[in-house]
């Protein structure tokens, strides 16, 4: 873990307002997303409908949105406000916390300090990472301006949780058959789990320098986790790779959450729920002079989820829980294993490699790398 929490003293830093900028006015092509109304989920009957809705998402697509989720909007451009003004700060202050990459941590704060392969550009991708608020992580890190705006930051990382990722957790276990909190408890809150809620930018970059990056590599990345959250930024960029194998935009949801199914989702459903290939690509020209800043929470699975097929009426049905994950007393690797292995792999490096076409594996966890 990082060292203890800084309680710097003194003028809090000032967090001016942001607001998102004009939306791009290219005609890009953009991905049909099933949208999901999560103002429905208490309804009678409600989450049978929406498990149903969330069915072709999470096994065909990948992505979806969701709306009506209870987090009033002011409180997210809040959360916008507090990242722009943390990547303001210093780079010494920046750097106090890194994330641990040697240990395949990654809370704090990550640098874009990386070059890509030969090309004679860094990455312009800055980002923080902030743990779940409980005791278990009380001890890492934090940066003044998290310290000074912790009881927000932590109510609002434990509500994204409550009223978002947990229904949604909900619904996938409807789908498959299993007790409603069955992957609620796999990721439960107050037990340990890589969980973070991250603010990142983009840094603007010329066209060539856009250019010689994408050049290297124009493949994309599936996410380590179970779900990603991803509140809209306006600044066009994100793309997913289609069941049809066409790359589309995503577009910037008003009011929602654009949200994907993650690779340990992946496993625990042996392939049933599908974890997107998506990717970052130069903005449109009316935006290419705009930071991209970000506002992300990442579920993982808890220390103590075991990394094999869920035991799901619907999965053995159609024949996907193998024998051996059947047996109680076959050792398993955890999510967070898996997790902190994967990240270990990924960001601990100087120079990005290019790596489509090869795979990481982990104690029999197999995942297709797509991305340099």
């Amino acid at each position: 873990m990082a060292p203890v929490v800084d309680e710097s003293i003194g003028d809090k830093i000032p967090v001016k307002p942001w607001s998102r900028p004009a939306k791009t006015s290219e005609n890009l092509e953009w991905a049909e997303l099933p949208k999901i109304d999560l103002s429905l989920f208490d309804n009678p009957g409600g989450k049978q409908e929406l498990a149903r809705q969330l069915y072709d998402a999470v096994t065909r697509v990948g992505f979806w949105s969701v709306v009506n989720t209870g987090i009033d909007d002011e409180r997210v451009l809040r959360q916008f406000s507090i990242g722009n003004a943390f990547f303001k700060q210093p780079l010494e202050e920046k750097r106090r916390f890194p994330c641990n990459f040697a240990e395949g941590e990654y809370f704090g704060y990550r640098e874009n300090s990386r070059w890509i392969g030969d090309t004679g550009i860094k990455e312009n991708i800055e980002m923080l990472n902030i743990p779940k608020a409980i005791p278990a992580y009380g001890d890492v890190g934090r940066h003044r301006l998290v310290q000074e705006n912790w009881d927000e930051i932590a109510l609002f990382h434990r509500e994204l949780f409550d009223k978002v990722a947990r229904k949604l957790f909900v619904l996938i276990s409807i789908i498959l058959e299993l007790p409603e909190n069955y992957l609620v408890d796999a990721h439960a809150y107050d037990e340990e789990s890589d969980d973070h809620l991250r603010y990142m930018i983009y840094n603007v970059r010329t066209q060539e320098e856009w250019d010689k990056a994408q050049a290297y590599s124009k493949g994309g990345h599936t996410d380590f986790g179970s779900l990603t959250l991803l509140f809209s930024q306006h600044i066009a960029g994100l793309q997913i790779r289609t069941p049809d194998g066409e790359w589309k935009y995503v577009s910037p949801v008003d009011g929602g959450i654009t949200c994907n199914a993650a690779d340990t989702l992946t496993f625990l459903t042996n392939g049933f729920i599908k974890s997107t290939i998506h990717r970052v690509v130069t903005p449109p020209k009316d935006q290419i002079h705009i930071p991209r800043l970000g506002l992300l929470y990442f579920n993982r699975p808890g220390a103590r989820t075991p990394m094999k097929t869920v035991p799901s009426p619907l999965l053995d049905r159609l024949g996907l829980i193998p024998p051996e994950d059947k047996d109680p007393n076959k050792p398993v690797v955890s999510g967070t294993e898996y997790v902190r292995a994967r990240v270990r792999d990924v960001h601990h490096k100087t120079v990005l490699d290019r790596r489509e076409g090869t795979s990481f594996e982990f104690r029999g966890l197999k995942v297709q790398n797509h991305y340099a």
